[in-house]
């Protein structure tokens, strides 16, 4: 019983229970205190990612050592946040390839692949894969990017049910974590950037898969009629015919469950187009975009919303995390939720009613002055919205903060969130609002001229930020490399973990930002790491792999030399005084391109080849530079092929790695891009001519 007590003490256990006994369940997800699993994305619905064990601490931190490794042979995507419960690791890498893994000894005991690829067809060129899985009662819930919500038995790994959430032929696909509370199952979508997607979210019975509600977050066209009155309320804040446009508002990374109010709390995307004088001429705030909308948890009925951008014209997504927690405010305890959004401010907002209480900058955020107490809106400053055809703020698209999700310490005070500093260049010169189309076949979905031109190892810096919500001020920060970092975890022993994209997990001091500790994963990594007990013992895990939103900055990512699939993607987990050895992964090395000295470069294919290519770059790279595990095409000997190209590009020959099928480009589209290749090769190979003074 001594024994009991001591773990009981530190956080471990909340009773003695043996191996298969854990339901997890709204009392699982709902408990703060018991340490023992990570049953939930964010660990519990507060979605905090705070650890209540404390076994690891600040004084035995260099103790901590690699108990085990898994090398992972799918490939693609590693950046979900993984689950543990009862003894099991689970996670999805890849297009959803769900893994369960012995947490004792690192040995696979199933693997589940929804052959993503086979499914999905266009909608495999949106996006990279999986960020986030979700468990209750003996299931494992994913997304797919076909749009696919599945349910998988979390003891063989057969699938239970299936059902397609989105039309199969739209722009909608699922990247995100779904959430799961009181038997329900709830997921969104993402899509807004390519085309005309109206976003909404939809909850499902956890058992079944039959669906039980769906709440749209920006009105269609009202001639259909409004599905509910908020609809008609948001329809009242758009003009023109926006529905032709989609309208946007895509759910497609946080959404949090309370559990004391019975609510679900909706984080929304961008507009569709991001371009606010083209989807809604008129002017208008747009509801429910860029906004925290709280619904009834048992219907789906709007209770109310705070919008953090009105009339959205930048990407400043608030699909960024929702922290709940308890605040003494004015001397009394406040329900609140924690939001630091894309747009490079932190709200603290109240979860009863929605009324905002504070927002300050943590980074440079030159687009606002301040936000507006009284009315909680952005004070703007002027020019912001490209009036006159162009604008540079800050930040940019990427975001203060993104989807790699921030941690709360309840005791410590703090907010840690992984922030950068990278402004964006806005321009819609040229683009005629009478014939301007985000539909299919167009070049153009966001509204505005963006380039594809690759972007330098100086565009951006990061760093982690600890933040005093009470205070709205900053605890430390420390300098981070690069722009693209990990979600973090913060435990009861005063630390802080983040993986980084140099390639280290990273332990600091909760309370002042001293590092304590790293180890070399052998890869860069951004997926956030989790804590959890077995058998009395507390253990760190975390999938190190470098891809996801990294392989598009071109050489801002690839200055850290992880390019190809050379590099491992592998689950590591360490507890103190492990002994294990990490297999040796190859050292970090930049692509060198391939020329072909007797290729004729046609300039005129060639420009034709960089309009083409912009359909290439979110995963291949801007400017042809890839930033991570995707191949780079400059290095690549494939493009010297005319029917290598072809049988990649047009034929599908690595559809099941991944590479999507174009089988609408003409012979002479093929043959516009690998001239554009070639040049972009021919311009960054080491032996290339220095140009004329």
């Amino acid at each position: 019983m001594r024994c009991a007590a001591v773990l009981l003490a530190l956080g471990i256990i909340a009773s003695v229970a043996g191996a298969g006994t854990v339901v997890v369940d709204d009392r699982i997800l709902a408990d703060e205190d018991n340490g023992r699993d990570w049953a939930g994305y964010g660990r519990t619905f507060s979605e905090q990612r705070h650890s209540p064990l404390r076994q690891i601490d600040t004084q035995n931190i260099r103790r901590l050592g690699l108990a085990w490794s898994l090398e992972l042979e799918t490939p693609g995507n590693v950046a979900t946040a993984p689950l543990e419960v009862d003894g099991v690791i689970y996670f999805g890498v890849g297009l959803s390839v769900i893994h369960a893994v012995d947490a004792r000894t690192g040995k696979l005991l199933w693997r589940y692949d929804p052959e993503t690829a086979k499914a999905a067809g266009a909608k495999l060129r949106l996006a990279w894969g999986i960020r986030g899985i979700a468990f209750w009662n003996g299931k494992v819930y994913s997304g797919t990017q076909d749009g696919r919500l599945i349910a998988v038995d979390a003891n063989s790994g057969a699938l239970v049910w299936s059902v397609m959430t989105v039309d199969k032929n739209d722009r909608r696909y699922i990247t995100g974590a779904p959430r799961v509370f009181d038997g329900k199952v709830i997921i969104g979508h993402g899509g807004a950037d390519f085309g005309p997607v109206r976003g909404y979210v939809t909850a499902y019975d956890a058992e079944s898969g039959r669906q039980l509600w769906r709440f749209h977050t920006v009105p269609g066209n009202p001639a259909d009629g409004f599905e509910s009155p908020a609809m008609e309320m948001a329809a009242k804040t758009w003009t023109g015919q926006w529905w032709k446009f989609g309208g946007g508002g895509t759910v497609w990374n946080a959404m949090s469950y309370d559990p004391e109010l019975k609510r679900v709390y909706l984080g929304t995307g961008n507009g569709a187009p991001w371009n606010h004088k083209l989807r809604s001429p008129g002017g208008g705030d747009n509801l429910f975009l860029c906004s925290i909308v709280a619904l009834d948890a048992e219907t789906g009925a709007y209770l109310w919303h705070y919008q953090t951008n009105p009339g959205e014209s930048w990407d400043f997504n608030s699909t960024m995390d929702m922290v709940l927690a308890t605040l003494s405010i004015d001397g009394r305890p406040r329900r609140v939720l924690l939001h630091a959004p894309k747009n490079g401010f932190f709200y603290v907002i109240d979860r009863d009613n929605g009324k905002l209480i504070s927002a300050e900058k943590i980074v440079k955020a030159t687009w606002a002055e301040r936000i507006d107490l009284a009315s909680g809106r952005p004070v703007e400053a002027a020019g912001v919205r490209y009036e006159n055809g162009e604008a540079l703020i800050w930040p940019g698209p990427f975001g203060a903060h993104n989807w790699q999700p921030m941690a709360y310490n309840p005791a410590a005070g703090l907010v840690y969130i992984p922030v950068r500093d990278m402004p964006g260049y806005y321009n819609d010169k040229g683009i005629d609002p009478a014939t301007y189309s985000n539909g299919p076949g167009s070049r153009n979905t966001n509204g505005i001229n963006i380039s594809s031109s690759d972007i330098p190892i100086d565009a951006g810096h990061s760093f982690l930020l600890a933040w005093d919500p009470l205070r709205q001020r900053e605890a430390w920060r420390v300098p981070t490399p690069g722009l693209w970092n990990g979600g973090v975890l913060t435990t009861a022993g005063n630390l802080v973990f983040q993986g980084h994209a140099g390639g280290k997990l990273v332990a600091y001091d909760a309370r002042d930002g001293r590092e304590l500790w790293s180890y070399s994963l052998g890869v860069g990594t951004i997926a956030p790491p989790i804590s959890y007990a077995v058998d009395g013992r507390q253990y760190i895990s975390i999938l190190a792999g470098w891809t996801g939103g990294t392989v598009l900055l071109g050489s801002l990512s690839a200055q850290h030399g992880w390019v190809g699939r050379a590099y491992p993607r592998r689950l590591l987990t360490f507890v103190l005084d492990g002994r294990a050895q990490l297999p040796a992964s190859p050292p970090p090395a930049p692509p060198l391109p391939v020329d072909d000295p007797d290729f004729v470069i046609d300039a005129a294919k060639a420009r034709d080849g960089a309009a083409l290519y912009r359909a290439c770059a979110l995963c291949h790279g801007m400017g042809a530079v890839a930033g991570g595990y995707i191949p780079d095409l400059r290095a690549s000997t494939v493009p010297l092929s005319k029917e290598a190209f072809e049988r990649v590009v047009r034929g599908g020959a690595l559809l099941e790695r991944g590479m999507p099928v174009f089988g609408e480009l003409s012979d002479e589209d093929l043959e516009a891009l690998r001239h554009y290749l070639r040049e972009r090769a021919r311009a960054s190979h080491p032996d290339a001519a220095a140009p004329d003074p």
